[in-house]
Parts: structure tokens; sequence; C-alpha cells
């Protein structure tokens, strides 16, 4: 077989969506009155996570930060007294890190034709030159730290240089902390902000969705200790609503106004939405061959259900049945009944409702030994849980976002502060996209404009959007009359020859 799925169409059109640029001009003109309503801006403060920091291709590059979401917005706070915006820049545009001169991190994607002569993600070739260790000094703004947990902001020494090799510090927040016991949001509360914004939570369950639902959802073990949550895991609903009280208790100590976002919804992204459940072509042949290989499982799952074992609705989900056509892939499910007594294992085909992970695409098709053409990932060799998000993955991730989305509501209206509501707004890119001047931005992964090429975080193009939805919500709120930018003269995704060997 070949690995050359359909989703793969998807790259043909990106080298001539990137090169093709939409520019405007920006929809702030001179002589327009622009007011600030019963909002400050003349110091605002951004705290949160990846989404902040400007994160994009999986990796933290100068030109992601230039365009992250605050920056854009302090760029046009500007017109309603907003002060100067620093934010703890990185050197390059490659994106990766070094601790002691070792590169820790890799460095970012970029659009490159692979040696199948496709177009995918390939990770730019260079040195990076951004040491941990060359502290960022001076009055910071931009309080965004990738990979922070809603507990993590709250965290002494998450910060330390130290603790990065151990896991109990996070290489982009050592680059800036104030000192190596300080917090994030202790920092950020003490830059004495006039506005914020906070955007945290959406690590606390992403981690587990990308992982393919394989950590532990906290909800069900009932662990609310911070330091006992796990990689990978839900976090406790009951802990992220103490924990997010006390971050904006701290950001609002000193009057300031400011917005709260709420957490999208993580399955909608392209990172779970670009491989289709389906993606096995195979021809009637070679479909009532693999049958053939899984017909002595599909009768043990018979013998299982007339030994009441399983009910008939599970025997039937998990009968493997390939078909000439487009065939759905055998996927181990840790949460389907255990019949290993039988010694028969927990597999069953995807269906529509299932989620492939994006890096999956890299497995599709392949032999998992080279020496035998029956062991084709996703036909004869069942993928990994960690390569799908069920549907029963799913409704855990959901029902914790829905509970942090509740908190986050209810804290902003005690506080008296805006709430944004981001889950809505960026959910409409994955249903029929969102117009501008120009064109549509949409979630379709490398082609639709809103998202990098890591599938989770945005393009400049997706942050400017970002922006605008912060914007109006502001707006709305305070009174305030801050311009919204024009998201055409944002960049997507960028191709290069660059990459490494």
């Amino acid at each position: 077989m070949k690995n050359n799925f359909k989703y793969l169409a998807l790259f043909a059109a990106a080298a001539v969506f990137v090169s093709c640029e939409n520019e405007f001009e920006d929809s702030v003109t001179d002589g327009d009155l622009y007011t600030n309503g019963t909002a400050d801006f003349s110091k605002y403060v951004s705290v949160g996570n990846s989404l902040t920091s400007g994160y994009a291709d999986n990796a933290l590059y100068l030109e992601g930060q230039q365009n992250s979401f605050p920056n854009i917005m302090a760029q046009q706070f500007e017109l309603v007294g907003g002060g100067e915006f620093n934010q703890p820049l990185v050197n390059d545009n490659l994106g990766g890190l070094l601790l002691n001169g070792n590169q820790i991190l890799p460095n970012r994607f970029v659009l490159a034709v692979g040696a199948n002569g496709s177009p995918g993600p390939a990770r730019i070739g260079g040195t990076p030159t951004t040491e941990i260790t060359n502290k960022v000094t001076g009055p910071l703004n931009n309080y965004g730290v990738p990979g922070a947990r809603v507990f993590h902001l709250g965290a002494p020494g998450y910060g330390s240089a130290a603790g990065i090799a151990s896991g109990t510090a996070n290489p982009y927040f050592a680059r800036f902390s104030s000192s190596e016991s300080s917090t994030v949001i202790d920092d950020a509360a003490a830059a004495n902000g006039t506005f914020f914004t906070l955007w945290i939570g959406n690590n606390d369950i992403l981690g587990y969705a990308t992982s393919g639902g394989s950590g532990v959802d906290n909800n069900q073990t009932g662990q609310t200790n911070p330091a006992m949550q796990g990689d990978n895991s839900i976090t406790n609903n009951n802990t992220f609503a103490g924990v997010y009280a006390a971050l904006v208790a701290k950001m609002t100590a000193n009057g300031a106004k400011g917005a709260l976002i709420n957490i999208p919804d993580v399955t909608s992204i392209p990172y779970f939405t670009t491989i289709p459940a389906n993606p096995i072509p195979l021809d009637a042949t070679t479909a009532a061959g693999v049958n053939m290989a899984y017909a002595q499982y599909n009768g043990g799952l018979r013998a299982a259900e007339a030994g009441q074992l399983i009910t008939t609705a599970e025997r039937i989900a998990r009968t493997i049945n390939f078909t000439e056509g487009a065939n759905f892939v055998v996927i181990t499910d840790v949460d389907l009944t255990n019949l290993s007594a039988l010694g028969l294992p927990n597999i069953r085909q995807t269906t529509a409702a299932d989620l492939i992970t994006l890096p999956t695409r890299a497995l599709l098709g392949t032999l998992a030994d080279p020496s035998n053409p029956s062991s084709v990932r996703g036909v004869g060799v069942p993928l990994a849980n960690s390569n799908v998000l069920t549907v029963t993955e799913q409704t855990r991730v959901s029902a914790a976002q829905d509970s942090y989305n509740a908190t986050i509501a209810a804290i902003a209206q005690s506080n008296g502060l805006a709430l944004v509501d981001a889950k809505t707004a960026l959910g409409g890119l994955s249903t029929g996209g969102v117009a501008f001047n120009g064109g549509i931005l949409t979630s379709t992964f490398a082609t639709g404009g809103a998202f990098s090429l890591d599938g989770v975080h945005p393009t400049p193009r997706g942050y400017a959007f970002t922006a605008n939805t912060v914007l109006q919500t502001i707006n709305a709120f305070y009174g305030s009359t801050v311009p919204k930018v024009e998201i055409g003269n944002y960049k997507t995704i960028q191709p290069s020859n660059n990459v490494a060997q």
C-alpha cells in the first residue's frame, strides 16, 4: 500500500495559497476618533499560555511573538492612550531553545516538499540562538508561557533553570522569570497593569486530547492536588475553579479591569479534523484477504456474546470488516470490555465520530514490520490508543471544558470583567469559516489560513482574528471604540526549502 492518502491533497493547494497573501490598507485611518470608554489601557498586561505568547508551528519564534494577539491589541490600544508593550522576545525565527549551549527544544515547522513530492510540515534547518540562561530583563507586559496549565501560573520555581531537566520548571518562563522562585502570576501582577487579559485552561485538557486520551481524567479519580494531576491529564474541575479564582484576584488587586477568555473546543482544531476516520483505500481483493485474517477474531466476539461477556451492540462495534473503497482503521480502545481471558485484543474499527490525531498521518499505511507485507498499520496492525481520540474520551474533554467555561463566566461576572467567548468565535472557523475583506478564514489544515502547521496554534492571521474577537468584546463591555485590524494584512503558513536533514 502507498502511504499517500486523500488528506495529503490538502497540501497541494497550500503553496499557491501562501503565495497570494492579501494586502489591504489598515482599518485605522488618520483623523478617526477613538475612545477608551470606562477602561484604562495605559498599561496592558497579558497572562496565559502558548496562545498568549504567539506560539505557532510547534515553536516560539520571533515573528510569531510579534504577531501574538496581545501585541496586535496593544498596537490598537495606542490609539486610546495605551503605552509600550514589551514581550520576552526570542532571538530568531528558528524557534528552538538552548540550555547551556545544547538545543533542548526543536525548530519550528515550515511547509516543504518531501521526498515523495508532496508538500507537508518539516522542521526548518539551522541552529537556534536563544539561550535560556540569558535572562530577559526590563519591564514586561506579555506573560504568556507555552505549556502552562492553570496551576502552573501560581507554582513557585516554575521559572527556575535548574528545574528544567527534572520537568519541574518551564524553559520559556525560565527566560524571563524575575527570580528562581517567582511565579508567573506574581510577576504579572507586579507589572501593575491597568488592564489585563487572562487566557488559561486550554492545556488543562489539550494534553489529554492530543495524546489520544492516554492520560488520566482527574474528574474521574477525584484527585485535586495540582502536584498530583499527572502529565497529559485533565485538570480536576474543582482544582481549576479554585486556582483560576486566585489568579483573577491577583490581577484585580490593584483595581485593574480586564477580559477573561474562555476555552475553545479543542476537538474542532485541525489536529483532530484533518485525517478522516476512514483513510484506508482498499480494492475488493485486498479487503477480502484482510477480512479472512480477522475471521478468528470476529468468531471470538460471537462466542463472547453468546457467553454474555459482551452485549450484541459491543460485538457489532468491535467486529472488523473491510470493504472495497475507503475504510475505517483498526484501533486499540482501552475503554472496551477486557476480553484478554479469551485471547481477544481490545480492538475495533473507527467510526465517523472518532478523531485521528494529525501526527498519525506519518504512520497510516506504513509497515510495522518491513519484512511482513501484512503488517500495515491501521489494517493488519491496530493503531495505538494514543493515535485516536475516541467518543468516550471526547466526552471527558467536553465535560471538563464546559465546567472550566462555567467557572470563567461566573468569575468574570462576579468581578465585573469582560467575558470573551472564544469558544463560539473560533468554533465558527470550523463551521463554514469567517469572511474578511479578501477571503474566508477557516480551520482547514494548511490552506484555511487560521491555523499554523502544528494544527493547534493560530497563524498570524489567526491571531489577528483572535485579537479582533477580544477587542469586540472589550468595546461592547467597556464602551470603548478601539478599532479592529484588517486580518488580510497578516500572514498564514510559510513555505521554505531550508529544512533540517
